[in-house]
């Protein structure tokens, strides 16, 4: 999968941003007993989860590229 600069700067910075915003997310829900707020914290962790695996991934091969 080849992905180009702008792309791989925006899900990196997706994947960045995400992770603290998740945690107040999920200090939100358990002060304010949000309704279904676990489900919804542990699917947004997922994505985020899933986004940090594709970037580093993207990372490796762009890596091993440059050393050809």
């Amino acid at each position: 999968m080849k992905v180009n600069n702008k792309t791989y700067d925006i899900l990196k910075t997706i994947a960045l941003i995400a992770t603290p915003v998740l945690a107040f997310f999920a200090s939100l829900v358990s002060i304010w007993n949000i309704p279904y707020g676990a489900q919804l914290t542990a699917t947004f962790t997922a994505i985020d989860t899933l986004i940090g695996a594709i970037v580093v991934a993207l990372n490796i091969k762009y890596n091993k590229e440059l050393k050809k």
